[in-house]
């Protein structure tokens, strides 16, 4: 490599599946000691590069270098072997391992034969350090919470060595305090000369960390900032297009009447104690936290699906404390859980069947499902919901905004009095948050009654009417929109 060159450089590539091109003649570029955001909406051709350079897919046409070198790997074990490694939003941890068998799959260090897995933990331990994880490197990943298995992902990649990381959406389950401890890590292995693709729908992070900007808009490259401080407004639009007056709708006011309320609401494992808070007729709750505050432990036993050891939850005055999900269903309360592909959706079933699981009444025929009502209930609630798809196409084959437009029209379709969202739009490009923030804004101007839990300040701040802030699984305080900032919030969510 000649001194100034990039580690990484792609010329004119093209993907094509059949007759459809899905990238068109893209340039690219990764420098050492940088970090090159690549942005853009959920199908603007950002995971297709990506899994090219990582090694997953072979590209049409084009050319590609690595260390001055041509480089054309094929499969993602070569491209790991040069030194590039890909982080995938999606967790892809073995549940019966133990963090050091997961962070050292497929290159366990042998000794005398045998795995050495004195070595193998002390080596995974250290990563474990290095991301201030404190968790022993023995313990099985089975039962972490998504963001320490999120940072596990991390340390598997960093214990690699590698002089170039993908990060798709690392950030995606960490809260502000695990934020910062990846941030400080890549400013590290920036200072070492390791090259980074950042991909992020959480823009404000762009600005914190990279260096510079790609944007991608329907397969192609169409801005590049020659720095990260570039504001969000004008990244949003490079990413869609076109001009956006604003990124939140105005919201309606709510009502007097309170529809829920709970009273000392307390864990069996103290995930969260003596929690209590109403929430009116068209009110946007907001719940925020660090994460480990017990913001989803608390909604879940709300909402039934978890166990509480004290307190009450009381719908419009009456108490109904829920022992199991379906009571909530049958009170009108739902939950869209933080996890779509997991716990919201069966991704290898059409759009249609899982809409119609949450309404068998509307779409059955005395016992037996309907095949006309479900196909014509699924397509009203598409079309109302602006999902872009069909209802015989598969879940899993959709993009995350509008899997989670399935997840939101099945439990919508109910008609509830309160809805429960967990991290709405975790994974989700901008142009589809700004479709979900509106459903958001049409619940409450509904009268429906409205709990977002988000990981997201920005998003917390700018949906919600009122906002409980959680730490360390106690109730911090209740801001008005007016009192509520980013400082006061954090101040809360430290103490």
């Amino acid at each position: 490599m000649s001194p100034g060159a990039p580690i990484l450089s792609l010329r004119g590539i093209r993907k094509s599946y059949g007759p459809t091109e899905v990238l068109h003649g893209v340039d690219f570029d990764v420098h050492p000691g940088e970090v090159v955001a690549l942005l853009g909406e959920n199908g603007a051709g950002k995971s297709t590069l990506s899994n090219i350079i990582a090694g997953s897919i072979s590209p049409s046409a084009g050319q590609m270098t690595w260390l001055g070198r041509p480089y054309a790997p094929a499969n993602p074990r070569e491209a790991l072997d040069l030194g590039i490694g890909l982080i995938h939003q999606e967790l892809r941890l073995l549940p019966n391992l133990t963090i050091a068998e997961n962070v050292h799959v497929g290159r366990y260090p042998i000794r005398s034969g045998l795995v050495d897995r004195a070595r193998m933990n002390r080596d995974a331990a250290e990563q474990l350090r290095r991301l201030g994880l404190n968790l022993p490197a023995t313990r099985r990943v089975a039962g972490l919470s998504t963001a320490n298995q999120q940072l596990i992902e991390i340390a598997k990649a960093l214990a690699r060595d590698a002089r170039l990381l993908i990060l798709d959406e690392p950030t995606a389950a960490l809260g502000g305090a695990e934020v910062d401890l990846l941030f400080g890590q890549i400013e590290k292995l920036r200072s070492e000369g390791v090259g980074i693709i950042y991909i992020s729908h959480r823009l404000e992070e762009i600005r914190r960390i990279t260096d510079r900007i790609v944007v991608m808009r329907d397969g192609s490259k169409v801005q590049e900032f020659d720095k990260g401080d570039v504001p969000v407004r004008t990244i949003v639009e490079a990413m869609v297009g076109r001009s956006l007056e604003r990124m939140f709708p105005a919201m309606p006011e709510p009502k007097d009447e309170v529809t829920l309320s709970v009273e000392g609401l307390t864990s069996p494992e103290g995930d969260f104690r003596d929690v209590s808070f109403t929430v009116r007729r068209g009110e946007i709750l907001g719940i925020a936290g660090l994460v480990g505050a017990g913001r989803t432990e608390l909604v879940r036993a709300i909402t039934g699906a978890d166990p509480l050891a004290a307190g009450k939850v009381k719908l419009d005055g009456a108490d109904i404390t829920l022992r199991h999900p379906w009571e909530a269903i049958r009170h009108g309360i739902v939950l869209v859980p933080e996890d779509r592909k997991q716990q919201g959706l069966i991704l290898d079933h059409s759009i249609a069947e899982n809409i119609g699981y949450c309404n068998r009444e509307a779409v059955s025929s005395g016992m037996l499902i309907s095949a006309r009502r479900l196909r014509e209930f699924a397509a009203a609630n598409i079309r109302r919901f602006g999902v872009k798809g069909t209802g015989r196409q598969n879940a899993g084959e959709m993009s995350g905004g509008n899997q989670q437009k399935v997840v939101l029209a099945k439990w919508l379709a109910r008609d509830p009095k309160v809805v429960v969202l967990d991290e709405p739009t975790r994974g989700i490009d901008v142009g589809a948050r700004s479709s979900i923030y509106e459903i958001i804004r049409d619940l409450a101007a509904e009268g429906r009654s409205v709990i977002v839990v988000s990981s997201d300040l920005e998003e917390v701040l700018g949906v919600s009417h009122r906002i409980v802030v959680l730490s360390k699984g106690r109730q911090a305080g209740i801001l008005s929109r007016e009192e509520a900032s980013d400082v006061s919030v954090m101040e809360l969510a430290t103490s």
